[in-house]
């Protein structure tokens, strides 16, 4: 059974654990600086571009390896 909360000398009442998980999560929440949309359309445009760029360059890369590794051992 979960004892009673003492803070600065106050008891109080036994909270529940997911009633409390919730409560502070809702009043972490309240604290964020949210993005606007035009920032947050940016932001995502740009992560994609990234990705999207890192793929292509990684499956070049790729390519290139398998096709050395085919000439040099395969005799192909």
């Amino acid at each position: 059974m979960p004892q009673a909360v003492k803070q600065a000398g106050q008891v109080t009442k036994p909270r529940n654990a997911i009633a409390a998980f919730f409560s502070d999560t809702i009043a972490e929440m309240k604290k964020v600086t949210w993005l606007s949309r035009r920032e947050m359309a940016y932001l995502t445009g740009l992560v994609l571009i990234v990705a999207i760029s890192a793929g292509i360059v990684l499956g070049l890369i790729d390519f290139g390896f398998s096709e050395l590794i085919s000439k040099l051992f395969l005799g192909g």
